[in-house]
């Protein structure tokens, strides 16, 4: 139905009849980061985002990366469930300051909202130390801290950097690992991420005859 737009919208009595009792585990993964504070968060993303994608049947389903471990968790399930959905992750939308885009953002003062780039900060400083050849965790999430903790208004909940996949702790940083981070902003709660990328160093083979 090209060039039709539907609007779906089931009432929660619908979605979750009188009886309603199942739920979708992701182990080892809705427990981390988010999920330590969020006790039951992503098994109620799991179990909505399955009946939606069994009811619909869509081709392809959109997410942002801002919400990594959501992404990560959500691509986990359609893989093991076998799924038929293309799961497609776009890039964090920022303001021109780097903040991520977020609804919460609306809560913050003004003092707060400008306060609140010390996340991009943070995390824009993991990824120049990682691009200078950082790979020591500990040093890069030390950096990280002084920013944010230079901040009056931000309270750190955690900053880790994690396997994109399995969103354990890194001993050591590789290409494509994640800084992942989540902070209080006064009253307000939020999250962010990037993926660092190792400088790729080329060599060149000089043959002479």
């Amino acid at each position: 139905m090209e060039g039709v737009d539907i609007l779906f919208s089931p009432s929660a009595t619908e979605m979750y009849p009188e009886g309603f009792c199942v739920s979708v585990i992701i182990e080892h993964l809705e427990d981390k980061l988010c999920g330590r504070l969020r006790q039951g968060h992503f098994r109620g993303v799991s179990i909505i985002v399955t009946k939606l994608f069994n009811i619909i049947k869509p081709d392809n389903a959109y997410f942002g990366q801002k919400d990594f471990q959501q992404t990560v968790i959500i691509k986990r399930l359609v893989a093991d469930l076998n799924l038929d959905v293309n799961i497609k992750v776009h890039e964090t939308i920022r303001d021109k300051d780097g903040l991520a885009l977020s609804s919460r953002n609306l809560c913050l003062n003004k003092t707060e909202r400008q306060e609140a780039t010390c996340l991009y900060r943070s995390l824009t400083k993991a990824k120049s130390l990682v691009s200078a050849g950082t790979t020591n965790p500990e040093e890069i999430i030390h950096e990280m801290e002084k920013i944010i903790n230079d901040c009056k208004t931000a309270k750190i909940d955690y900053i880790s950097i994690v396997n994109p996949e399995t969103l354990e702790l890194v001993t050591n940083v590789n290409r494509g690992d994640v800084a992942v981070l989540a902070v209080k902003v006064g009253n307000i709660r939020l999250i962010d991420n990037m993926i660092l990328m190792l400088l790729l160093t080329v060599q060149l083979l000089f043959l002479y005859f």
